[in-house]
């Protein structure tokens, strides 16, 4: 074939339509020599974050005994946190919600972990992060220590977490709203609201048909489920290094830096207007996405097929089904001033520890000088 035809680049079409300052093929990096890396950090995580989101399950469980919303009246946030620990029968009661949040992350974090073990890539055991917060846990997240040799693979690593948790989720929150209560007064002393995703308002409306969704009293396996949405629709973000973003670059990478700023940015415009908690969110992907851009992938070339782009559609409307403008609600006025302080001190870190939910790709650092000259 005519040189002039293909550019030299064997592919078929002009030089013109590629990137100027991306070479054609990016050098595979040496092979890495793998070693065995011990087990015993990820367990002990396990067993920390077990412990954190049973004492936070026992308070969820009892405000549910009680008829009212968890969290109500004044009491220290941090003192009923700790109360559990000090009494560990109370620990049982949380059984529920601690065995529906791990399991959900622990399907998130698999999702990934198989995807990259099927692209035989060098990928850790998940790492759990236990805390003394609303949830009891900062999340869970993965490393990736190999680079993304091809886009297909970076799609279907980047996919697979949210949609092994969405799946848990799912049932557990149907399961959760079919059992739940109809108590009108039951957040009257709240401290924190949750808002309600699309989903969960579809789950009231077909289990409790004419309830007002402020009268029903969540089970504790459903507020489980309702991080696992939360944390769902975060990763699912099309911005940076988050699951959205991996999906984002694997389709349109030359655009992938320009996207992730501009919905940064609308983010922040959120904060401004819907809920103070995208200020966090919006300013730290913006710097990140600004210090940090996405390790390239060694084929850029490669098409997606067909399934993957419907994957793509079904992503998108995972997303739309667990997003929230709101995930927390302002207090009634007449809530003491204690309690809307621990609301929403408790709340924004919970939050801000759910960011590191998504799997984490470590490129080779030699990989991205090549791919940038």
């Amino acid at each position: 074939m005519d040189n002039s035809m293909n550019g030299g680049n064997g592919r078929g079409g002009p030089v013109e339509i590629f990137d100027s300052n991306t070479p054609f093929f990016v050098e595979a990096p040496p092979p890495r020599v793998r070693r065995r890396r011990p087990v015993w950090p990820a367990l002990l995580l396990f067993a920390l974050t077990v412990i954190s989101t049973l004492s936070v399950g026992s308070e969820f469980a009892l405000s549910y005994a009680r008829n009212i919303a968890p969290f109500s009246g004044d009491e220290n946030w941090f003192l009923m946190f700790v109360y559990p620990l000090r009494h560990p029968s109370l620990l049982l009661l949380g059984i529920p919600f601690s065995l529906t949040v791990m399991g959900i992350l622990l399907a998130h974090e698999l999702g990934h972990y198989f995807a990259g073990k099927f692209y035989r890539m060098d990928v850790s055991y998940p790492y759990f992060l236990p805390a003394p917060n609303l949830f009891g846990t900062f999340g869970a997240f993965i490393l990736i220590r190999s680079p993304f040799r091809t886009r297909r693979a970076l799609f279907d690593v980047g996919i697979a977490g949210p949609i092994a948790g969405f799946v848990l989720a799912v049932p557990a929150m149907a399961f959760a709203i079919a059992s739940s209560k109809i108590v009108p007064d039951a957040q009257a002393n709240a401290s924190i609201l949750f808002g309600n995703p699309l989903l969960v308002r579809m789950f009231i409306a077909l289990f409790h048909p004419g309830v007002n969704p402020a009268s029903v009293l969540l089970h504790p396996v459903g507020r489980a489920a309702w991080l696992g949405f939360l944390a769902t629709a975060l990763n699912l973000m099309p911005i940076w290094q988050l699951d959205g973003g991996h999906i984002l670059y694997s389709f349109v990478s030359q655009q992938h830096r320009k996207i992730s700023i501009v919905l940064s940015l609308v983010l922040i415009v959120l904060g401004r207007f819907v809920w103070p908690g995208w200020y966090f969110w919006g300013g730290s992907l913006l710097l990140l996405t600004l210090r940090f851009r996405h390790p390239p992938v060694m084929d850029r070339w490669e098409p997606l097929d067909a399934s993957r782009k419907l994957l793509a559609l079904a992503a998108l409307a995972i997303f739309a089904l667990c997003y929230t403008l709101s995930p927390t609600l302002e207090p009634p006025e007449d809530t003491p001033i204690q309690a809307r302080f621990v609301g929403s001190t408790s709340t924004m870190t919970a939050v801000a520890g759910i960011s590191f939910a998504a799997q984490k790709s470590r490129q080779l650092l030699n990989a991205r000088p090549r791919a940038e000259r």
